[in-house]
Parts: C-alpha cells; sequence; structure tokens
C-alpha cells in the first residue's frame, strides 16, 4: 500500500502505477449474496448444474458485483493522510470486457490518470483494471472519481 501525504502528494503522483492488490477468489457464495442484494437471480449467476451447459461453462458473477469490488480493492493499494474528506463522487467509462468465473482468481492494478482542483476540493480519476488470472482480457476497466478536501 501506498501512501500519499496530502492532496499535493496526490497531484504528483498522476501517471503512476498504484501496484496491484492481493488475489482474491470469487466464490458461488458471494455471488449468491450480491443476487441476494441485489434482487438478480438470473441462472447464469445462481445456478451452477445449468450454467455448465452454458456459454461459460460455470456461473459467472455480476458485472456490477465485480465494479463493487473497488472500493475495497483501492483501500489496499492507496491511502491519504491530512484530508478532511475523501468520497466516492461516481464513475465513468465501466466496461466489463471478460467474463468473471466461479472458482477464479481476481486481482485489480490502479493508476490516478487525472486530478483537478476546484475552490473547494479537488477531484481525483483513478482507472482501476480488473483481471482474472491467467486470462489475456481484464474483466473490468473502469475510471472512478474521487472528491478530496
Amino acid at each position: 500500500m501506498r501512501t500519499f501525504t496530502g492532496i499535493d502528494d496526490v497531484e504528483a503522483s498522476v501517471g503512476q502505477h498504484l501496484g496491484y492488490t492481493d488475489w482474491l477468489e470469487v466464490t458461488q457464495a458471494d455471488i449468491n449474496l450480491f443476487a441476494d442484494a441485489t434482487h438478480d437471480h438470473q441462472w447464469i449467476h445462481v445456478d451452477p448444474e445449468r450454467a455448465k451447459d452454458g456459454p461459460y461453462g460455470a456461473t459467472i458473477a455480476h458485472g456490477y458485483w465485480t465494479l463493487s469490488l473497488v472500493p475495497s480493492f483501492l483501500y489496499q493499494l492507496y491511502a491519504i493522510e491530512g484530508l478532511r474528506m475523501q468520497v466516492n463522487y461516481g464513475s465513468d467509462r465501466v466496461r466489463y470486457p471478460a467474463p468473471v468465473r466461479c472458482g477464479t482468481r481476481i486481482r485489480a492494478g490502479a493508476e490516478f490518470t487525472a486530478f483537478t482542483r476546484g475552490s473547494s476540493h479537488a477531484q481525483l480519476t483513478t482507472t482501476i483494471i480488473v483481471e482474472v488470472e491467467g486470462e489475456t482480457k481484464p474483466a473490468c476497466v473502469a475510471e472512478v472519481l474521487t472528491r478530496l478536501a
């Protein structure tokens, strides 16, 4: 984990890769919990028997489940000291180029890609890429926006 000492330190780090998180195993229990929380029980996610004969040979995680892991991944990659606040402002350009099959492992890498200062806050754009172990295409690519003050 990298620790930044204030907004100036963050701004000076734009364009630098932040490293990678630990690997996380994708379990059917996690997929089912997300399905329950979102009321999205599509068979491709929650029916392992049916999914064996489906297009991916196994159940797959919801794309939004993968995106929902972004905060925990970012907490593994960096911390910023000396702030009054740090809040999620949203996401831009979210894509899911490859499925996340149950039983695989995922991790994320990230980079600060843009930084702008306003009168009361700064806005940080972090590009995060979630990869699946052994796969060539990423599972998720997203630009996440964070307000800092």
